[in-house]
């Protein structure tokens, strides 16, 4: 059976596929994938305006099926540089992502237009439920900015802020646009 011709699975049961508020309102595209997975209960998360599946705290595939860009839909693969080439072996229409332009990136497509797609992915969940080192990236913590809460004290030695008085803004007032 063609994966165009599957249905994706039930989000109605919470066991078969944990959802985000997002994912739930619209089916993950390659509803196979998550079934060959099921085994490992991956998670899905909104990433890059796709269905990004986490194995654990390893980010593992994306599921992207859009209008734009239609030659990156597919499976996107989370790997590094130095192990595409002995993915490729293995997954043969495996290939960079035109939508990030510029030079290869650690992410990788099985593309959906290839002939051999289907065949491929089950392959790649094979790998991802072996366990293959080679699949799968802990994404890096994201770093918040820590800002001082409005009216706090400054350093000392500190340079004084724009505007001259403590506590005004930075940016100087435009004048509104209404006119009464």
């Amino acid at each position: 059976m063609a994966w165009k011709d599957r249905e994706a699975p039930s989000l109605e049961d919470p066991e078969a596929l944990f959802s985000t508020r997002r994912s739930a309102r619209r089916a993950p595209p390659f509803g196979f994938v998550l079934e060959e997975l099921s085994a490992l209960k991956p998670e899905t998360r909104w990433m890059f305006g796709c269905f990004a599946l986490y194995v654990g705290d390893k980010v593992t595939l994306i599921l992207r099926e859009r209008p734009q860009h239609p030659e990156d839909n597919g499976v996107w693969l989370a790997t590094s540089v130095a192990h595409h080439g002995s993915l490729r072996a293995e997954l043969p229409s495996l290939r960079h992502i035109a939508l990030f332009g510029g030079p290869v990136s650690d992410w990788q497509v099985l593309p959906s237009e290839a002939d051999t797609f289907e065949e491929e992915v089950l392959r790649a969940c094979a790998m991802v439920r072996a366990g293959d080192p080679r699949i799968g990236r802990v994404p890096a913590a994201r770093k918040r900015a820590l800002k001082a809460p409005a009216g706090a004290a400054r350093a000392p030695g500190a340079a004084p802020r724009k505007g001259g008085a403590a506590g005004a803004s930075a940016k100087p007032r435009r004048p509104s646009a209404k006119r009464r």
